[in-house]
């Protein structure tokens, strides 16, 4: 598949949003209180409540949401993929902004709420959302009290279940029609990927994941992980020590062999020195890797590969993908 540029891409991604929602490619005007538009002519028919099925059980939410607050990365992009902004977001302690994957005039106007997994909860409700997403590994323990504030549609985690929880943030956004558009325009660029890498005789290339996290040591990714379900889906072959049905695990840094691979990519989530990415990386057992010796490791943005968890997201990872392994 031709690489494109973010921009272009996203600009294509805002488009499908806006015709899979509208029919038209016409951006949905909120109704106003006296039931017309500022041009005078009905506004459209409200759109009725809608009862989500999520991990707390059966939740009642507005049918349209404008007004959306998400409490983790994997809501964040859902959000935006399926075309709204939300009000407020809450990011990992050690980010320092939005993800760059996506443009800043998508998340310039959306206000931080704390970090994930302790939000504030007076700027939360200072936003007066009318829709709260997340899920019940960071906010399971105060969900009494969002949903106090709004109602709260949590998925029961994050990572390997993605794909099912994009499933149920479109149907608390009322977006089905354009998620469904999404999920189709996935699977045929995982498809062109994999065509693309096989017509290359590189389908059989081992590409591992490492992930240098600050209070967590050094991860590996295993097969049910967000990036390791991406690299299943564009059928590309794993190391055996990642060849498994985990999300992730530690390893000390004298077993770090195991993190060897025809393509390395890693990432870093906090400061490098506190993560133990520089120690890593400048010992021998890093430099006698494989995929070291042979030029083959990557660094690759951990807000996109290890924090994305989303359709957006993962098109990005597909388009990186292709290019590192040279497709």
């Amino acid at each position: 598949m031709p690489r494109i540029a973010r921009r272009t891409f996203l600009a294509g991604l805002g488009g499908a949003a806006l015709t899979a929602c509208t029919g038209s490619g016409r951006s949905a005007q909120p109704p106003t209180t006296d039931g017309f538009e500022a041009s005078g002519t009905p506004s459209p028919t409200p759109v009725p409540p809608v009862t989500v099925n999520a991990a707390t059980g059966p939740v009642l939410v507005p049918g349209a949401p404008l007004r959306v607050v998400v409490l983790d990365t994997d809501v964040l992009d859902s959000s935006l993929t399926l075309g709204i902004t939300p009000l407020g977001a809450a990011l990992p302690a050690a980010d320092r902004g939005f993800p760059a994957y996506w443009p800043a005039s998508r998340t310039a106007e959306i206000r931080r709420v704390g970090p994930a997994g302790a939000p504030d909860l007076e700027a939360v409700r200072l936003l007066r959302p009318d829709l709260i997403l997340s899920n019940q590994a960071r906010d399971g323990d105060r969900y009494d009290q969002l949903r106090e504030i709004a109602p709260t549609v949590l998925s029961q985690t994050t990572g390997a279940p993605w794909k099912a929880n994009f499933q149920l943030h479109a149907q608390a956004l009322s977006r089905v029609a354009a998620g469904a558009a999404f999920v189709a325009a996935y699977q045929k660029h995982a498809g062109q990927v994999a065509e693309a890498l096989a017509a290359a005789k590189l389908s059989g290339q081992r590409v591992s994941l490492v992930r240098f996290t600050e209070g967590g040591g050094i991860r590996l990714f295993g097969r049910q992980s967000f990036p390791g379900t991406v690299l299943s889906d564009a059928q590309v072959g794993r190391p055996d020590p990642q060849n498994v049905d985990q999300s992730d695990f530690e390893v000390p840094l004298d077993q770090i062999g195991r993190a060897d691979g025809d393509l390395l990519l890693y990432a870093t989530y906090g400061d490098p020195a506190k993560a133990g990415t520089e120690a890593a990386l400048a010992s021998p057992g890093w430099q006698a890797l494989g995929a070291v010796k042979a030029h083959r490791a990557f660094p690759v943005d951990d807000q996109l590969w290890f924090q994305g968890i989303g359709y957006t997201g993962a098109n990005f990872m597909l388009d990186e993908l292709q290019r590192f392994l040279g497709a």
